[in-house]
């Protein structure tokens, strides 16, 4: 595996202006599911779908080129999967840590829901998946926003107070 000369510039698989450009796709489309979270309230808003999505990409980019650096037929087995597996355990964790049960109701599960999809769309996005990506991310936005929209619709319909979520005050 090439380390890197004496300027510190290592060979890539993928060009580094490319890697660049996927990590930045990935900070838009988390930052669009992170705003709406955000303009909501939430616990985990902006700043934390958009480091979910990049920290994802990251991690999906920087396995496929270990995977690439080993040599073909050698003794190294490798196995880019297991390391998918082990982003999307990581953000599941921090998915779970932004749930939380109060009384006889549970908080925060459409924002660890939300964090887990930004992760999923920074896999996307670094794996080159740019229209599933972006699609995913409108559709979050169109699923967060409708739904929340029905819910108070339905429940202001019975004179209650619409539900939320997240524990946010309704808007």
């Amino acid at each position: 595996m090439d380390i890197g000369n004496d300027f510190g510039y290592v060979q890539t698989y993928l060009p580094q202006h490319i890697i660049g450009i996927r990590l930045l796709i990935a900070a838009i489309f988390g930052a669009m599911i992170g705003f709406e979270r955000e303009w909501h309230t939430s616990a985990a808003g902006l700043r934390t779908h958009i480091l979910v999505a990049v920290a994802a990409a990251l991690f999906t980019i920087l396995t496929f080129e270990i995977y690439h650096t080993l040599p073909a037929g050698g003794d190294a087995k490798a196995d880019p999967i297991r390391a998918i597996e082990a982003v999307t355990a990581g953000i599941a964790f921090l998915g779970a840590g932004a749930i939380f049960r109060s009384g006889g109701s549970v908080q925060g599960l459409t924002t660890g829901a939300g964090m887990w999809l930004a992760g999923a769309v920074g896999m996307a996005t670094a794996l080159g998946y740019y229209a599933i990506s972006a699609g995913i991310a409108v559709l979050a936005i169109l699923v967060l926003a409708a739904m929340r929209a029905l819910s108070h619709r339905v429940v202001g319909a019975r004179g209650d107070k619409a539900p939320d979520t997240e524990g946010e005050q309704a808007r």
